[in-house]
């Protein structure tokens, strides 16, 4: 599968192939996550693996793909005749495996499906027209970049991946279909996280990396060049390979009833999550499931501890993360550790022993073994990839130490010494902070605002190219006094394009939250700058939560300094925030004509979307320009200023600076009693 890239090439491809090759075994291991930087050929994967999975048999002329054998009795275009499988009508309605890609901007009707409003308007019929749920049943769902995908859409998902049915109630619609299919999402964390609800939903999980050796890299850009001078022949010469591994995915499909999971490994796969305190019970269930493909994938008809290695390997280290600032993974040596306490004291099965050196179970990562490890049964030429780099490697450093973080000597000017680095505390519960008015950019859980989301207060006629949906009844009541002038005669109505109308959506909106904070040296006394952090932190949990973009600058010494340009990725504000040293004179003016200038730019590219500032500082200005003059650069941007002002004297000068900034004053020291002030109101 995927044979232009080496086997090597990507670091974690070899457990990407076993992922998705156990899904295909095995619908209910519950799909696969990619998650992985940016041109580590993710997407040309997933796309590579509905080519092997099996043929299936489809009802003729069925736009929602129902089995003969089996047909849903609730189908629209139903009620079918149930045929044997494999006889001649299923025979004659065999068809590959779907792979329906849904894009990160599809509308609503494009998902779940709709009314025909052409045939509800011009035949005065009411017909339904079916989305990407009912054309991905029995297929494979893949959703690049599935951490962008607008939250509406995540909800959809949501339900229909729980409920494998498929619920459309809208526009005098009400129709329900089956909707079960395998989920695939890819996406880039360094873009932001995944709601926790959408990241349970997946049953496995895959990081990716590129490899960092010359040799192997090189090999890539071979094979591209072969592929892209001969696209036939390079095909050719690995479709052998290729239909070998279609034909052990169906002997597996087909073993899959007969492997036994004993009661000693299901107590081993219960120890197992709940020594990783995963919540909830899901994770038993698809690291069992994904246990058992594993055993029919390997030949075995009795799952052995190295299934459940595997899978517990690949089902849990999404499941641990205990909020959004941790990243995904799995400690092998404590997985290892739980293994040998629950480990029965004799075999399962006296036919099949589990001995470390059988060599069926050294196809698994983490085995040592290399043969089946890559999820094809055929090698292709390269040695396994490591399962991951070593802590203290460049992979961990960049994470440790991300770039554009101050470092311990950056921004200072002479004679300044910048004090360690503080360390925040837990996060807590922040006031909501709001965007005055109505906006109208992307989809979010903040400010007001109007556009494709949202309850309909209205409708209107269309403003851009075409409507963004469509209002029917807004457009029926337009037509209806003209169809007598329009010589109507048959039962659809007359329309023209003056009488479409769509609705006016009022909801959430998402703004960029920009955080500007002072890092000088007076930030760092009474071991201020920890609570900051904390303050931050908290304040970085609250725009993930409300799908907001953020940013971060940072002044301290000599200037100011962009942290983190505008992202998707909380992730990263936290990595940069915790690294943060303190130190030097206060530049508050440099701090804030950056702040105005990173929202120039990023109005340019994003102009819908409206700014958010947050402005962390006692509000000493001891060094750099003219406060009042910077301060003026950001008129008419909703701003907070958070004080960090402390002790029994104070100087009010966080106080001027709202006043200069037009902004809401919020004390440090009163974030979180704000909330629990307000639930005790409550």
């Amino acid at each position: 599968m995927n044979p232009a890239y080496p086997f090597s090439a990507v670091v974690g491809l070899a457990d990407l192939k076993l992922a998705l090759v156990l899904n295909a075994v095995s619908s209910r291991v519950g799909g696969v996550l990619v998650r992985g930087e940016k041109g580590t050929a993710k997407s040309t994967i997933v796309r590579a693996l509905a080519a092997q999975l099996p043929r299936v048999a489809v009802v003729a002329g069925c736009r929602f793909h129902c089995d003969p054998g089996a047909p849903d009795p609730g189908c629209p275009d139903g009620p079918h005749e149930t045929t044997a499988a494999g006889g001649a009508d299923a025979a004659g309605a065999l068809r590959a495996a779907s792979l329906v890609e849904l894009p990160v901007g599809a509308s609503e009707d494009r998902l779940v499906g709709s009314l025909d409003l052409e045939r509800a308007l011009t035949e005065g019929v009411k017909a339904f027209e079916p989305g990407l749920l009912a054309a991905a049943h029995r297929g494979v769902l893949y959703v690049d970049e599935v951490n962008l995908l607008h939250d509406h859409l995540v909800d959809l998902l949501l339900d229909a991946a729980a409920l494998g049915v498929c619920y459309v109630e809208r526009e005098t619609v009400s129709v329900r279909h089956a909707a079960r299919f395998l989920l695939v999402g890819t996406m880039n964390p360094e873009e932001g996280e995944l709601r926790p609800q959408l990241l349970d939903r997946f049953g496995l999980t895959v990081e990716v990396r590129a490899t960092r050796e010359p040799d192997e890299r090189a090999e890539v850009v071979r094979r591209r060049f072969a592929f892209d001078a001969d696209p036939e022949g390079f095909a050719a010469r690995w479709a052998a390979e290729e239909s070998a591994l279609a034909a052990r995915i169906a002997r597996a499909r087909a073993a899959l009833g007969s492997v036994r999971l004993p009661d000693s490994r299901l107590r081993q796969i219960t120890a197992v999550c709940a020594g990783f305190e995963v919540d909830g019970l899901r994770a038993d269930l698809v690291t069992a499931h994904a246990a058992v493909a594993h055993a029919a994938w390997q030949g075995r008809d009795v799952v052995t501890r190295e299934d459940v290695r595997v899978a517990a390997r690949l089902a849990l280290p999404h499941r641990r993360r205990r909020d959004p600032f941790d990243a995904p993974g799995l400690d092998e040596r404590l997985l290892d550790e739980l293994l040998d306490q629950t480990e029965p004291a004799a075999p399962d099965d006296p036919d099949n022993p589990e001995s470390p050196e059988d060599p069926d179970d050294s196809g698994g990562p983490g085995s040592g073994g290399s043969g089946g490890s890559d999820g094809s049964g055929a090698g292709d030429g390269a040695p396994a990839a490591p399962e991951s780099a070593p802590e203290g490697g460049p992979e961990g450093a960049r994470d440790g130490a991300p770039e554009g973080a101050a470092g311990p000597s950056e921004g200072t000017g002479s004679g300044d010494r910048p004090q360690d680095v503080a360390a925040a505390g837990a996060p807590f519960r922040v006031p909501v902070l709001k965007v005055a008015g109505v906006g109208a950019g992307v989809a979010g859980r903040r400010s007001s605002g109007r556009g494709r989301h949202g309850r309909t207060i209205g409708a209107r006629v269309p403003t851009g190219a075409g409507p963004a949906g469509i209002d029917l009844p807004a457009t029926l009541l337009a037509a209806a006094p003209h169809q007598l002038r329009r010589g109507r005669r048959g039962p659809g109505l007359v329309l023209r394009r003056d009488d479409l109308r769509e609705p006016v959506r009022e909801g959430r909106e998402g703004n960029l939250v920009l955080f500007v904070v002072d890092a000088s040296g007076s930030m760092g006394a009474r071991r201020r700058m920890t609570a900051v952090k904390t303050a931050v932190l908290s304040l970085l949990l609250d725009a993930y939560q409300r799908r907001d973009k953020i940013g971060l600058v940072v002044f301290r010494g000599a200037g100011a300094t962009v942290a983190l340009p505008p992202t998707s990725s909380v992730e990263a504000g936290a990595a940069r925030l915790r690294a943060l040293p303190t130190g030097g004179r206060t530049p508050l003016a440099e701090g804030l004509a950056t702040a105005a200038e990173v929202l120039r730019v990023e109005r340019l590219r994003d102009p819908d979307r409206r700014p958010l500032l947050v402005v962390v500082t006692d509000g000493r200005a001891t060094s750099g320009g003219d406060v009042t003059r910077a301060a003026a650069a950001l008129a008419g941007v909703t701003s907070v200023v958070v004080d960090c002002e402390s002790g029994p004297v104070r100087l009010g000068m966080a106080q001027a600076l709202a006043l200069r900034l037009g902004a809401r004053v919020l004390p440090l020291e009163s974030l979180g009693d704000l909330v629990r002030d307000r639930r005790k109101a409550g």
